[in-house]
C-alpha cells in the first residue's frame, strides 16, 4: 500500500476544481469544462512539489440540498474528505462567499482536517481584493490563484506541503506491482456497478443516466489473494469525433487507459443485441496488443429466448474473438463476478507466453509438411525459419523464402492456438519475405 499523503480537492460545483488539479499536475488530466458537474467520481492523480510526492484527488462539486446524482456525487466528495489527510478548498472569489461555501466549511470543520484555502479566479493585482474577503470563512488565509494562468499556484503548493503529513520512507515495492485492468464498454453497460461490485464500496457514481463517468477511475481491488488495479473509464460512444466537450475528452481519456492496462475487460450488455460498437471496441482492445475478457453483463435481465439469441449472435459476430475468455455476470447481483479474477489470471498468462525457438520451428516444421502453402505462379512459398520477437502481446516473426497469401498466416495462428493456447491475447505474426539477390 502507498504511504504517500493524501490531499482532496473539494468545492462547490464549477469554481475551477479540476482545472486547480491540471494545474498542481502540470498536465490536462481532469477533464474539464465551463459546465457544473462534470466531474462525478472522486478520481486519484500522483503529484509531486519540490520533490514531495503525494496523492491528489479530484471530486465532484459539493452541493448541501443536492438530489439524485448530485446527491451521489456530494457523497463521493465527503468520502474523499474522510480519508484524506489535508483538504483543498477551493473557492469562487470572482462571486464571494456563498452560503454553499459555509455549507462546505460546517462539512470540513466537522472532519478536524488541515484545510488550505484557495481563493481561485484571481486572474490580476485588480482582483486580490476580493481574494482577502475569503477570510471571513475562518479558515485561516485565503491563497489568491488563478488556476487558469497558474498566477500564485507555487504559493499554494507550498502551503499545501505544510498542511500535509510528512511520508514515511516506503518500502521498496514488490517487483511487478498490481496488474492493470482496465474496464471498457459503451456506455450505460454498468461499468460502474462492476466496479462498486469488486471493491465492495460504492466507488463509483452510478446512474441510468449514460455518460455519468466522465474521468477514468482506478481502485486497488483484492481477489483471490492478489491484488490488482481496476480502472472504470468512460463509455465509448459510437462517433468519438462526433462527441461533445467532456465527453470528447473523456473518450480520449479512456482509450489512454486501455493503453495503459495489460488487460481489457470489455462489459457488453447480455440483456440487448449485441451492437457494432461493442465490437470496435473489442477491435481496439486487440489493435492496442492487450490481453482481453469478454464480460457478458446484465444476465440476471436475460430470459431463455435472450440467451439462445445472444448464442447466435456471439457464434455470428464476436467469433473473431472466440480465443477471449468470457464470463456471463450480473454486476447487480453479484453473479459470477468472483470468476473474473481467473478470466483475467488467464488471459495475461495467454500474453505473457514465451516460446522457445527450438519449439516453435520444430512446430512449423510439421504445419508446413502436412499442409504447404499453396503454389503461386509456379513457385511455393516456405517458412525457412521463425522466432518469437516479443511476448505481451505474442509477437512471432517468421522468415520465408516469398510473400504468403493473408488466409494461410491466419491458418499458422489458428495452428500456434491450438498448439500453445495463447488464452486471451492477440496473437502478431510478421511475414518477413527474403530478399531477392541483385544480378
Amino acid at each position: 500500500m502507498s504511504t504517500r499523503p493524501v490531499l482532496a480537492v473539494v468545492g462547490r460545483p464549477n469554481v475551477g476544481k479540476s482545472q486547480m488539479v491540471n494545474r498542481i499536475l502540470g498536465r490536462r488530466e481532469a477533464v474539464v469544462q465551463d459546465l457544473p458537474g462534470v466531474t462525478r467520481d472522486r478520481v486519484s492523480y500522483d503529484a509531486s512539489w519540490n520533490g514531495r510526492e503525494f496523492i491528489i484527488v479530484d471530486t465532484g462539486g459539493w452541493a448541501s440540498d443536492a438530489r439524485g446524482m448530485a446527491a451521489r456525487i456530494a457523497e463521493q466528495a465527503e468520502l474523499a474528505i474522510a480519508t484524506a489527510d489535508a483538504v483543498l478548498l477551493v473557492v469562487d472569489a470572482t462571486v464571494g462567499i456563498t452560503d454553499e461555501d459555509e455549507a462546505v466549511v460546517r462539512v470540513l470543520r466537522r472532519s478536524a482536517k488541515p484545510v488550505v484555502l484557495a481563493a481561485n479566479k484571481v486572474d490580476d493585482q485588480r482582483l486580490e481584493a476580493e481574494a482577502a474577503g475569503m477570510w471571513n470563512l475562518g479558515l485561516g488565509e485565503p491563497h489568491p490563484v488563478s488556476a487558469l494562468h497558474g498566477r500564485g499556484s507555487g504559493d499554494l503548493l507550498d502551503a499545501v506541503l505544510a498542511a500535509l503529513p510528512e511520508a514515511p520512507r516506503e518500502e521498496d515495492p514488490e517487483p511487478g506491482g498490481p496488474r492493470r485492468v482496465a474496464i471498457v464498454g459503451k456506455p450505460n453497460v454498468g461499468k460502474s456497478s462492476l466496479l462498486n461490485k469488486l471493491t465492495r464500496q460504492d466507488r463509483s457514481v452510478v446512474d441510468n443516466v449514460a455518460g455519468t463517468t466522465v474521468d477514468p477511475v482506478d481502485e486497488l481491488v483484492t481477489l483471490g489473494g492478489e491484488t490488482d488495479r481496476f480502472i472504470d473509464t468512460a463509455g465509448l460512444r459510437r462517433r468519438v469525433k462526433e462527441a461533445s466537450g467532456h465527453e470528447y475528452y473523456a473518450s480520449l481519456r479512456t482509450q489512454q487507459a486501455a493503453e495503459r492496462a495489460e488487460v481489457c475487460v470489455v462489459v457488453i450488455d447480455a440483456s440487448e443485441t449485441i451492437a457494432d460498437q461493442d465490437l470496435k471496441l473489442l477491435t481496439m482492445v486487440e489493435e492496442a496488443g492487450k490481453a482481453l475478457v469478454i464480460a457478458y453483463n446484465k444476465w440476471d435481465l436475460t430470459d431463455d429466448e435472450r440467451r439462445r439469441y445472444l448464442t447466435r449472435e456471439i457464434e455470428r459476430d464476436v467469433q473473431a474473438f472466440g480465443w477471449a475468455p468470457r464470463v456471463n455476470i450480473s454486476a447487480l447481483t453479484g453473479r459470477n463476478v468472483d470468476k473474473l479474477k481467473t478470466a483475467v489470471d488467464a488471459a495475461l498468462a495467454g500474453w505473457e507466453t514465451r516460446v522457445t525457438t527450438g519449439q516453435l520451428n520444430a512446430f512449423l516444421g510439421r504445419v508446413a509438411a502436412s499442409h504447404p502453402h499453396p503454389v503461386r505462379s509456379g513457385k511455393q512459398p516456405r517458412i525457412l525459419f521463425g522466432t518469437q520477437a516479443q511476448n505481451c502481446p505474442p509477437t512471432f516473426a517468421l522468415f520465408t523464402s516469398g510473400r504468403m497469401d493473408p488466409p494461410y498466416v491466419r491458418f499458422v495462428e489458428r495452428r500456434l492456438r491450438e498448439e500453445f493456447g495463447f488464452a486471451g491475447t492477440p496473437v502478431i505474426i510478421e511475414v518477413r519475405p527474403r530478399q531477392k539477390r541483385g544480378k
